[in-house]
């Protein structure tokens, strides 16, 4: 009898240390994964929607030409140490400040939030035909012809390598009334939903 009860005793004591340090575990990474969440709002686009907002590090000279729209360009689940092509169905995202703007000169300045490198397209919509129905080829990427322009640059004007991640790109363009798509055009970030139309008054 003495010996179950030593027995039971010592399986009880057991149990409790494994289950304060389960506990103490348990703090111990609630500790370490709390001091590295990015602050809501601060860290995070639309706040807390879990696209990346880093810090831009360079801006668009002041004043540019006509009319500015700012575009804002980000990816979601991402990190730096990801390279290579973006994977089909990672959620990436584009959007420009004002959908609709006056015909003219316009300056689009592209902000690039996320961890990867982006860029943005102008390109025509054809009647009837709406942002994001463009069919991406093997290549994940899309037809450009008719472009009428590109902010591919990072840190300048103009066409270039990408925009990389926490830099700024533009580009001034002349555009007619009409309907425009604004897009990034390196592979599957297109099929991953960056893509707006623009609309010309």
């Amino acid at each position: 009898m003495r010996k179950w009860c030593t027995g039971r005793m010592t399986t009880r004591a057991v149990s409790r240390r494994l289950l304060a340090f389960a506990v103490a575990a348990g703090l111990v990474l609630a500790g370490c994964t709390s001091n590295n969440k990015q602050p809501s709002g601060a860290g995070m686009m639309g706040g807390g929607s879990g696209y990346r907002y880093s810090a831009v590090t360079c801006s668009a000279p002041s004043p540019l030409p006509g009319r500015t729209v700012p575009v804002t360009l980000a990816d979601m689940g991402m990190t730096q140490m990801m390279g290579g092509t973006a994977p089909p169905g990672a959620r990436m995202m584009l959007r420009a400040a004002a959908a609709t703007v006056p015909a003219g000169q316009i300056s689009l300045v592209a902000s690039n939030m996320g961890w990867r490198t982006h860029e943005l397209v102008i390109l025509p919509l054809a009647t009837g035909a709406g942002a994001g129905q463009r069919v991406p080829g093997a290549d994940g990427k899309v037809d450009e012809t008719g472009s009428l322009g590109e902010a591919s640059n990072s840190c300048a004007a103009g066409s270039g390598n990408g925009i990389t991640s926490g830099t700024v790109g533009w580009t001034t363009i002349t555009l007619a009334p009409g309907r425009y798509e604004l897009a990034c055009n390196l592979p599957n970030h297109y099929a991953d939903g960056m893509y707006q139309e623009l609309v010309v008054t």
